[in-house]
C-alpha cells in the first residue's frame, strides 16, 4: 500500500456478478460511499432494467452518480471520468472511502488510466458511419484497420463505430491514438479491490433469474416510458440489454415468452464479453469467484490503506 496516498476501492465484474451487495457490506464496515460505474446506471430512465439497486438495497450508504443522466444525453466513458474524478476527490476529503462499482471496463479503464485524445471526428463520416449497419461497418473496418475488426465482436455496434470514424476522420487507427492517454488517476490513488468471477453456470443461472425478475419488476412498462419519448435508437438507453427485445415485443414483432428468452441470451452474451474483458485487462484488482473471500480480503486491504 501506498501510506499517505487516499485510498480507491473499485469492486468489477460481470453483471449479475454481486458486485452491488458486496459494496453495501464493505461501505457500512469501512465507512464507504458507493460510486456507480454502470453505463446503464447512469440513465435515470433505468431503473429496472440496469438493476439499479433501490432505496431498500442501498442499506443506509451513500449512492453517487446512480440515475442522475437523463436518457436523451448520451453519457460517454470521457463524460463519466470526469464526474467521477470529482466524487471520489470530494468523498476522499471527507476522510471516506470511495467504492467504485460497475462492470463498464471502459469507465474504468478511462478514469485509471486516462483517455486517448483523439481529434474530433468529422460530422458528416460520424453520421455516415453510426447510421450504417453494423456488418457494413464491420466490413469497411476490416478494410482500414484489420487488427480492430479482427478483435471486434461482429455484433460490437459501438464498438465498431468508433474504431471506424476514427480511422476514417483521423487517417490513424484508435489503437494508435490510444498510446497515448491524458487524465488518469491510477498514480494519484492507493488502488484496491476486487473483480468477482462467479462461475459461469452459477452465473447463467442468476442473469436468467433476474431477467424473469426485471419483467415481472416493470421493465416492460419503463421501456414503454422510453417508446413514448420517441427517442433516437442511437442512444445508449435504447441499446441497453433489455431494452431492444422488450421493444420488439411492445411493437407485436415477438411474444412475451420469446422476448424473455432473448433478453436472458442478449445478457448471458453480454456477461461472457465481460469475463472475456476482465480476464485480458491488467487493471491491478485481485480476482475473485467467491464473494465473501472478496470481502474478508476487502476488509482488510482497506484497514491497511487507511
Amino acid at each position: 500500500m501506498n501510506k499517505g496516498v487516499p485510498p480507491l476501492c473499485v469492486i468489477a465484474g460481470p453483471t449479475a456478478s454481486g458486485k452491488s451487495g458486496l459494496a453495501v457490506t464493505l461501505a457500512q464496515r469501512a465507512n464507504g460511499v458507493i460510486v456507480n460505474a454502470d453505463s446503464a446506471q447512469v440513465y435515470s430512465d433505468l431503473q429496472v432494467l440496469s438493476a439499479r439497486p433501490g432505496a431498500d438495497e442501498m442499506g443506509g450508504i451513500e449512492h453517487r452518480l446512480f440515475g442522475h443522466r437523463d436518457g436523451a444525453v448520451s453519457c460517454s466513458a470521457a463524460d463519466w471520468a470526469s464526474e467521477a474524478r470529482a466524487v471520489i476527490a470530494e468523498v476522499q476529503g471527507r476522510g471516506q472511502l470511495p467504492i467504485l462499482v460497475g462492470g463498464t471496463g471502459l469507465y474504468l479503464r478511462t478514469l485509471l488510466d486516462g483517455i486517448a485524445e483523439v481529434p474530433p471526428i468529422d460530422p458528416v463520416t460520424r453520421s455516415e458511419v453510426r447510421t450504417a449497419p453494423v456488418a457494413d461497418n464491420h466490413r469497411r473496418l476490416a478494410e482500414h484497420d484489420p487488427e480492430a475488426a479482427a478483435h471486434l465482436h461482429p455484433n460490437d455496434t459501438t464498438r465498431i463505430a468508433r474504431a471506424l470514424e476514427v480511422v476514417l476522420s483521423t487517417g490513424r487507427n484508435l489503437k494508435d491514438w490510444q498510446a497515448r492517454t491524458v487524465g488518469g488517476i491510477r498514480g494519484k490513488v492507493t488502488l484496491l479491490g476486487t473483480v468477482l468471477m462467479p462461475a459461469a453456470d452459477m452465473l447463467s443461472a442468476a442473469i436468467d433469474q433476474r431477467f424473469c425478475a426485471m419483467v415481472e419488476g416493470g421493465a416492460i412498462d419503463e421501456v414503454s416510458r422510453l417508446l413514448a419519448r420517441r427517442l433516437s435508437p442511437a442512444l445508449p438507453v435504447m441499446r441497453a440489454i433489455g431494452v431492444p427485445e422488450i421493444v420488439s415485443f411492445l411493437t407485436g414483432n415477438t411474444d412475451r415468452s420469446a422476448m424473455i428468452a432473448a433478453g436472458q441470451l442478449a445478457t448471458r452474451q453480454y456477461a461472457k464479453r465481460q469475463r472475456t474483458w476482465f480476464r485480458g485487462q491488467e487493471l491491478g484488482l485481485a480476482r475473485e469467484a467467491d464473494r465473501d473471500a472478496a470481502l474478508r480480503g476487502l476488509l482488510a486491504d482497506a484497514k491497511e490503506s487507511g
